[in-house]
């Protein structure tokens, strides 16, 4: 596995790299680079890594600049001092977001969400043109606009439109519409977070990923928590976990 640090910090691009092959053996760091130009410059003409370790704050200037000149079909997992720039970097390719100072486990948690998406592809005919299909989707917020459901032995296609919400219960995954019609579908909520648009969708918690059209309103709840009302009965309530609180806010703000 190839692997690019995008690192101002020389310093802490060689910890990066070091902590990188101590959990990933196999993986060999072919760059460091410092800035928006080098970076740039090196991924217009060189071969693309497998992956990309990216600070926000580069000697240079904001690394979203990179994702303004050139297009970047590979995973990006964003490592940096802020927490603010979450929603900007899961636009931009991120698969996962890690703040400084990160941790071995942190490290190891990025390569697993990069090796789910493997497996979510390899069944497919052309898992190729599927990641780069969600890769796209990724960088532009659009997102899987239908799903296929079966029911009453009959297959259709609801339009995310349509959908208020999926949530998780026992094991199976359920598509709820608007106007309260259930559907089980075969992916994880994991694999459906990659697949919709991140503008359109928010997972709230483990168990719900709702869609900002069917939200009547939202209070604060006990422990930190958000309560979010839906246009849809749920089994249970929707709560926005602690940790992600400010983060959903902040997308219900973005609209």
């Amino acid at each position: 596995m190839k692997v690019l640090v995008i690192e101002d910090e020389i310093k802490t691009a060689k910890a990066l790299g070091r902590m990188i092959v101590s959990v990933q053996p196999e993986a060999t760091i072919v760059q460091y680079i410092e800035s928006v130009a080098m970076a740039v410059e090196y991924l217009s003409g060189s071969e693309l890594p497998d992956v990309i370790f990216m600070d926000i704050q580069l000697a240079d200037g904001n690394c979203f600049e990179i994702f303004s000149q050139i297009r970047i079909k590979v995973p990006v997992i964003f490592c940096t001092a802020f927490d603010e720039y979450a929603i900007e970097a899961f636009k931009s390719n991120g698969v996962d977001y890690i703040l400084k100072p990160f941790e071995k486990k942190d490290i190891q948690s990025a390569f697993e969400k990069i090796n789910n998406l493997k497996n979510f592809f390899q069944h497919s005919p052309s898992p190729d043109r599927k990641l780069e299909d969600i890769l796209n989707n990724l960088t532009t917020g659009r997102g899987k606009t239908n799903f296929l459901v079966f029911s009453n032995n009959k297959y259709s296609n609801i339009h995310v439109d349509r959908i208020a919400c999926f949530y998780s219960q026992f094991g199976n995954t359920v598509l709820v519409t608007l106007d309260q019609k259930e559907y089980s579908i075969s992916q994880s909520l994991d694999e459906i977070g990659q697949l919709v648009s991140g503008t359109q969708f928010f997972r709230i918690n483990r168990q719900y990923l709702i869609n900002f059209a069917a939200i009547v309103e939202v209070e604060h709840y006990f422990s930190r928590k958000l309560l979010v009302s839906l246009k849809i009965t749920t089994p249970e309530k929707p709560l926005v976990t602690k940790d992600k609180a400010s983060r959903f806010l902040q997308w219900l703000e973005e609209r």
